[in-house]
């Protein structure tokens, strides 16, 4: 049910949904590398489950407060459609942000790990960077039409769509700038260097970008309105 909420509220919702995202994506990547005995696909098939699957529940539990966006292409994208003031992208983006961070630090100190440490954990080349393009990309195009034809599947399909981009991307799916800055602080399993975030970031704007124009006209009827 939608309810009115005061912005100071709406941004402490975005911070915490964010929080706990980053928890998810770097508690279960610490927790999958240490009980797989070495197989890499099983930690990232850990990580990929746990992920998919809190944010599934993450958009149940916050987007009737906030919208539950926890990614600041997904802000600025609804700012473009008209679906979110302007005004407030500062407030939501700075959340997310320092939500991002706040949950690296949360899932380091549950596993006894330095509060922040900075990634050598390569990402790089053009495969890398062009699925990250790819993945978001789709993680829009998933948002942008279950909101429209089926609201109440959108909990599930981001997180069905986030846990199998794990898998059919080269970069395993980051798709969001906040959690790109932060998991460069974490020399984990999650973790990406701070040389190589600039071009993920770079890379999801695009993707966003390329995604809101067309998107808009793939929803735009012949009278011009969205259907």
């Amino acid at each position: 049910m939608a309810f009115a909420v005061d912005l100071r509220r709406r941004v402490v919702s975005e911070a915490l949904g964010t929080a706990f995202l980053l928890a998810t994506v770097v508690g279960s990547g610490i927790m999958g590398e240490r009980l797989c005995g070495g197989n890499v696909a099983i930690a990232l098939l850990a990580n990929a489950l746990a992920t998919g699957s809190s944010l599934a529940a993450l958009i149940l539990t916050f987007a009737p407060i906030s919208g539950a966006h926890f990614n600041p292409v997904v802000t600025v994208a609804n700012a473009i459609r008209g679906d979110h003031p302007w005004r407030e992208v500062p407030l939501y983006v700075t959340g997310q942000t320092l939500g991002a961070f706040v949950g690296v630090a949360a899932s380091h100190v549950m596993f006894g790990q330095p509060v922040f440490s900075v990634s050598h954990h390569s990402r790089s080349g053009i495969g890398q960077v062009f699925s990250e393009f790819v993945a978001t990309f789709g993680l829009l195009a998933v948002i942008w039409s279950c909101s429209r034809t089926r609201a109440s599947a959108v909990p599930f399909a981001v997180g069905s769509y986030i846990a199998a981009a794990y898998w059919f991307t080269a970069s395993t799916s980051f798709a969001n700038p906040a959690v790109t800055a932060a998991r460069a602080f974490t020399n984990t399993f999650a973790g990406i260097r701070p040389a190589d975030t600039p071009a993920f970031i770079f890379a999801q704007l695009i993707g966003a970008a390329v995604a809101t124009v067309a998107l808009g006209w793939l929803f735009t009827a012949p009278s011009g309105k969205e259907p």
